[in-house]
């Protein structure tokens, strides 16, 4: 019996590695997020700017809180069951009329999990929609394995190496439009991207990249993971621990070595 998901649901993303959306928690809930979200950018600039988008939940109790949400737990066990943890966040936020953008891509290139048994969730604090840049995807995409991929290091892509898939036929591309407090679920080797941000005001998007079920394993580098639920992580994982407040030293040596691995 599934937690949130429709049968309807499980099988879009099956067949076509996406579903969008998932009504998460309502635009209140969400405005007040993102102000504790930019007091916190205000408190603390040198640990949310353009080099630290990565794992911002195991430092600060705003991102952790959503990273635990209910409603996104529930989904993510109607597609991995009820063991499964979180491996990483990312923040994507695009100021107005800016120019960042993010390439063609597949997550599971350079995540070095496997199997990919795993889910991302991107979460709206703002309106995400065309115009402001929102996430493309290639329905179906993620059947096909994974693509070749170059690093370019492009001066407005947004991810940190550049990586782009060179070839892409986009006229089956699709826009994945949310509200604030919405989510879209992608599978890992689901090709996507985005373009600029065109309108007035700032989109910001927290990626829960990604819950992974509890069989998947690091196969570079440390494995670093969160418990969210289910059984205890096996020996083999190294467990994080989550925030008791913002910015403690403890979580920032933490956060540090995570992004270091």
């Amino acid at each position: 019996m599934t937690k949130h998901l429709t049968e309807a649901a499980k099988a879009c993303y099956r067949d076509y590695g996406y579903h969008t959306p998932i009504d998460v928690m309502s635009e209140t809930k969400a405005c007040r997020l993102l102000q504790k979200f930019e007091q916190v950018e205000v408190n603390f600039p040198e640990a949310l700017g353009p080099f630290g988008r990565n794992n911002a939940h195991l430092t600060f109790m705003c991102l952790d809180e959503i990273a635990h949400h209910k409603v996104i737990l529930d989904v993510v066990e109607d597609l991995l069951g009820s063991d499964f943890y979180l491996w990483g966040s990312v923040l994507f936020i695009k100021e107005p009329e800016s120019d960042g953008f993010v390439s063609w891509h597949q997550d599971a290139t350079y995540m070095g999990l496997v199997p990919h048994d795993f889910v991302t969730v991107w979460l709206a604090l703002t309106v995400s929609n065309e115009e402001a840049g929102c996430m493309r995807v290639l329905p179906g995409s993620h059947l096909n394995g994974i693509k070749t991929h170059e690093d370019t290091f492009g001066q407005h892509n947004i991810l940190t190496r550049g990586q782009r898939i060179a070839d892409v036929d986009q006229n089956q591309a699709l826009d994945i439009v949310l509200r604030p407090g919405q989510a879209s679920l992608h599978h890992p080797r689901l090709i996507h991207g985005s373009r600029p941000n065109r309108s007035g005001h700032r989109r910001v998007g927290v990626a829960l990249q990604s819950y992974v079920a509890s069989h998947v394993r690091q196969t570079v580098g440390t494995h670093y993971a969160l418990a969210v639920r289910g059984r205890e992580l096996d020996g083999s994982i190294v467990r994080l621990q989550r925030p008791q407040s913002d910015m403690t030293p403890g979580a920032v040596a933490q956060r540090e070595k995570v992004n270091r691995n």
